[in-house]
């Protein structure tokens, strides 16, 4: 449907800012629905009043964001397909980020709606899947090799084992609490109008620090990589291309003509397309050349300059995604492997970055995001988890294991779920604790988390089959 519209054509400019509003609103509901698990315990034990709770959580979040780096967020877009990132032709990829934000920002809002403490991360890996799956049959692709799934089962063995770990780890510290503190306040639901005592309420203030920044290190760059491809769409001359990594784009056609044998001998069913791109930036090396020198100065781009700069990270990603591929087949020799992940990490650059105004954007978007909307994820986790209420104990326990589990996957570039790992850290204290848990609001929390994945995908994969299908 919109692939009949030229690249710079109204229609397509204007569905851009609508897809630049979309991922902003998207990254406020991950501030107010994921970030609640943060401020839960401040507020719930009134350790703090919920306007300082959730001024201070979303400036931790603005930090987490800005020192976190960009590892998660493309560990997120290389979900998708080199043709869908980056389209041939050099055209807006608007048909996929319409799709992803969509699917991505419904789902969210409902859940949120409800009360019901939903993965942000679940969401937005749903909805990328989702356009991976529905552009393999778009091009009659089997599924299997039209989808990185490799990509998409590391990203989810970190999803899934997260809140297993939360649980477990959450639980075991509260009973070592309980072996070592034997009474007092860590243990008692909070009384209304009566925070606790000075040192445990400095401790959950802590933990409510630890969790907001550890969130924003994570969850904080899932949609930085997402807004990249949006202004990419918008502004293609300006930011296709790192303009910080004009040394590696200057030894692309070098690079390139090292990755022609390797995809010959291992690329998969689009070596064609993968080897005709390699080609175009083996003989690129004038044009590589210019770009690298236009990209350092300030003068406005050169006419024409759209297409190249796009149809250039198309290329590059054409050819960064044989690399990966060349690293997962089983009969590649260990030279071979090594090369290939060495190219991988050079042609990366060029087209793997964020400049600051974006990082900054993002971090905004979910500080604002946490100020606004928690109280209804609060209330579940405070009230309508266990039996009875949260004390203290439970909720600095909780906070404490998910801001290591969050903070070391931010790091290391594995997506993780902020509201699943403290969501079952909670669960967790409540069942060392003795309370017991709802029941009926466990089964919807769980129920929530295995139809998210399903939903998402069933919808951005349905959007994306319209839209960017030359049939309709």
């Amino acid at each position: 449907m919109l692939v009949h519209f030229t690249p710079s054509s109204g229609i397509v400019v204007g569905m851009l800012v609508v897809c630049l509003v979309m991922v902003l609103v998207f990254e406020a509901t991950n501030g107010f629905h994921d970030t609640s698990n943060a401020v839960a315990t401040v507020i719930y034990t009134q350790s703090l009043k919920p306007v300082q709770a959730v001024i201070w959580s979303g400036l931790l979040n603005f930090i987490g964001v800005m020192v976190g780096g960009i590892a998660v967020a493309y560990a997120l877009v290389e979900i998708l397909p080199p043709d869908v990132l980056t389209p041939p032709d050099g055209a807006p990829a608007v048909p996929m980020l319409v799709s992803i934000f969509a699917a991505a920002l419904f789902w969210n809002i409902l859940t949120w709606a409800f009360g019901i403490p939903n993965s942000s991360s679940h969401c937005i890996i749903g909805a990328l899947i989702g356009v991976a799956v529905a552009d393999a049959l778009l091009k009659s692709r089997s599924v299997v090799q039209g989808v990185d799934w490799k990509q998409i089962i590391t990203v989810l063995e970190g999803l899934a084992l997260s809140p297993v770990l939360g649980f477990l780890l959450a639980g075991g510290l509260y009973g070592l609490l309980r072996l070592i503190v034997r009474r007092g306040h860590l243990f008692e639901p909070p009384k209304e109008g009566q925070p606790p005592v000075w040192w445990l309420r400095g401790l959950l203030i802590l933990t409510c620090t630890s969790v907001s920044f550890s969130h924003g290190t994570n969850d904080g760059q899932k949609s930085i990589g997402l807004i990249m491809l949006t202004i990419i769409g918008l502004l293609p001359a300006a930011y296709a291309l790192n303009p910080d990594a004009t040394a590696q784009l200057t030894q692309l056609s070098a690079h390139a003509t090292a990755a022609i044998p390797l995809i010959e001998k291992y690329g998969d069913d689009v070596k064609p397309h993968a080897l005709q791109a390699a080609k175009m930036l083996r003989d690129a090396q004038p044009s590589l050349q210019k770009q690298a020198s236009e990209l350092q100065s300030t003068d406005p781009p050169a006419d024409g300059e759209r297409a190249t700069r796009a149809q250039m990270r198309g290329a590059i990603y054409e050819v960064v995604s044989q690399m990966k591929h060349v690293g997962e087949v089983k009969s590649a020799t260990t030279i071979d492997k090594k090369e290939a992940a060495d190219l991988l990490k050079q042609m990366s650059l060029p087209v793997q970055y964020a400049p600051l105004w974006v990082r900054m954007l993002s971090a905004f978007c979910l500080g604002i995001g946490t100020m606004v909307g928690y109280k209804r994820v609060v209330r579940t986790l405070g009230e309508r988890i266990g039996k009875q209420h949260m004390t203290p104990g439970q909720g600095a326990s909780a906070e404490l294991i998910g801001s290591v589990l969050i903070g070391t996957a931010g790091f290391t570039g594995l997506p993780v779920s902020t509201t699943h790992i403290i969501t079952s850290g909670i669960a967790g204290t409540m069942a060392v604790g003795g309370q017991g848990l709802q029941r009926g609001m466990m089964v919807r929390i769980v129920l929530t988390w295995l139809v998210t994945l399903p939903v998402t995908i069933g919808l951005s994969a349905g959007l994306f089959y319209v839209l960017a299908n030359p049939r309709f």
